[in-house]
């Protein structure tokens, strides 16, 4: 693969405004290109949104190899405690597979409706919300499919999800850094909430490109792979009849299909993509604002800009070298803007968030209060234990609650703006303090799908009920 495609698929996304966080293209088992876009960096984990959902997918397929679960096992019969009194005939005959394939009937996705049927038992509340097609004949992305799955494998084999995991694939490949957003009861969500770095991705795209095989060992049954990644069900295009292709190619258990082999995808453009055909895996991070655009702009780049040029002979004389050289300058430097503007302030004082705005991360009348100190500043956002630290022309990093944040500000006249990155997710707020008029703003770029709030964002573990996902 010659550098120029990789420099061209980074020339596409930047055409298409795709904010990139990370790239790794790995080919014949080797990283041929990676890169970060500061301030995310290499050893940072990096919130996958639903590619956490084939994760979950590889642990129900360990838990069948080890005879404990069976495709044709029913919810009803592994969780009887999480049954409904009044549950359907039809909720009594959803199966892993149903649930694998996201053919349990429902007509789009159930998660909000089961939340609200039953808060505090999303089983329950999946098993209450009306299915309006036959199990088992028509896909709808249906997030608490993965999270009745979850609950299955930990009550066959009486061990939490990521403990599973850790034990099962993490460890075995060197992965020792993999952390979980979890529900209020401490249970992983199993959808969604998996944070790893773009290494860790990329070697799980790996793994299932090479059968389950992690260098000597058999981690996952090859069979299993083959299964979890072919089609089981057609995919339909939305009703106002748009569409992306490479997601009306089928799906399989709880993974996508594609043009060129089979993806997970999660919301804002996270992405492991794997192509047999051309030995071949490509993971992405970002941090798009529509949840779900940046996927089908991603994978249109990757068919488009690499592989057409895979295995392409070079010129006579052209060993390639000097466009190598400059793509790894180019890799080295990626950045995201950081803030312009001076480091001397024209007013001080306290002020308070105007919550108005659309998408505020802090509530109406929370005290900002920015301190100045060596090279930046210290913001202090309503009481003193949330107290975030701002870097003037640099990246200044803090864990106020627990989780990270790294942020860079500057001011602009009579304005302090200050980014401020929770850099294990997708997501950043923009801060605005008016100093002259006593107000400030906090706007996220990119809302959570768990909610507005930053302060819930910043604690470790995330314990929440998301209102989407």
């Amino acid at each position: 693969m010659s550098s120029r495609a990789v420099a061209a698929l980074l020339d596409r996304l930047e055409a298409k405004s795709v904010e990139c966080h990370s790239i790794m293209v790995v080919r014949h088992g080797h990283v041929v290109a990676e890169g970060w876009w500061a301030p995310y960096s290499a050893e940072r984990p990096h919130l996958l949104y639903s590619v956490t959902k084939s994760f979950t997918s590889v642990a129900v397929g360990l838990a069948i190899a080890d005879g404990l679960l069976s495709l044709d096992d029913r919810v009803v019969d592994i969780l009887p405690d999480h049954v409904p009194a009044d549950v359907s005939e039809q909720g009594r005959r959803i199966t892993v597979h149903h649930l694998l394939s996201m053919t349990a009937g429902h007509g789009t996705d159930s998660l909000d409706e089961a939340w609200r049927l039953e808060p505090g038992d999303l089983v329950k509340g999946f098993l209450r919300v009306p299915f309006p097609e036959a199990e088992g004949t028509r896909h709808a992305y249906d997030n608490p499919t993965t999270f009745v799955l979850a609950r299955m494998l930990e009550r066959v084999t009486g061990r939490g999800l990521p403990e599973f995991l850790d034990e099962r694939l993490f460890e075995p490949m060197g992965i020792d850094h993999a952390e979980w957003d979890r529900v209020a009861s401490g249970a992983a969500f199993g959808f969604h909430g998996l944070h790893l770095t773009t290494e860790a991705v990329a070697a799980f795209g790996e793994l299932l490109l090479r059968g389950g095989r992690w260098g000597e060992r058999q981690l996952v049954p090859r069979e299993w792979v083959e299964l979890a990644t072919r089609r089981h069900v057609e995919t339909l295009p939305p009703a106002d009849g748009a569409g992306n292709p490479d997601f009306l190619c089928g799906y399989g258990y709880q993974f996508w299909m594609s043009r060129h082999g089979f993806h997970g995808n999660g919301s804002f453009g996270q992405q492991c993509v794997v192509v047999p055909s051309h030995d071949l895996v490509v993971a992405v991070t970002s941090g798009h604002p529509n949840a779900d655009s940046p996927a089908q702009v991603v994978l249109d780049a990757i068919w488009e800009c690499l592989l057409p040029d895979v295995d392409e002979p070079r010129a006579a004389g052209d060993d390639g070298s000097r466009d190598d050289e400059i793509l790894a300058e180019r890799l080295r430097r990626l950045s995201l803007p950081g803030v312009s503007g001076s480091a001397a302030a024209s007013h001080s004082g306290a002020t308070r968030i105007d919550a108005s705005a659309e998408d505020s991360a802090l509530p109406d009348g929370t005290s900002v209060i920015v301190d100045p100190v060596d090279g930046g500043w210290l913001l202090q956002l309503g009481s003193s234990s949330f107290e975030v630290a701002v870097g003037h022309g640099e990246w200044r990093e803090s864990s106020p609650l627990g989780r990270p944040v790294v942020a860079t500000g500057a001011w602009q006249g009579d304005r302090f703006v200050a980014d401020l990155y929770v850099i294990t997710t997708p997501h950043r707020v923009r801060l605005v303090v008016d100093a002259g008029a006593g107000t400030a703003v906090a706007t996220w770029s990119t809302v959570p799908l768990t909610g507005p709030s930053l302060e819930l964002h910043v604690r470790s573990p995330l314990m929440t009920q998301p209102d989407l996902a």
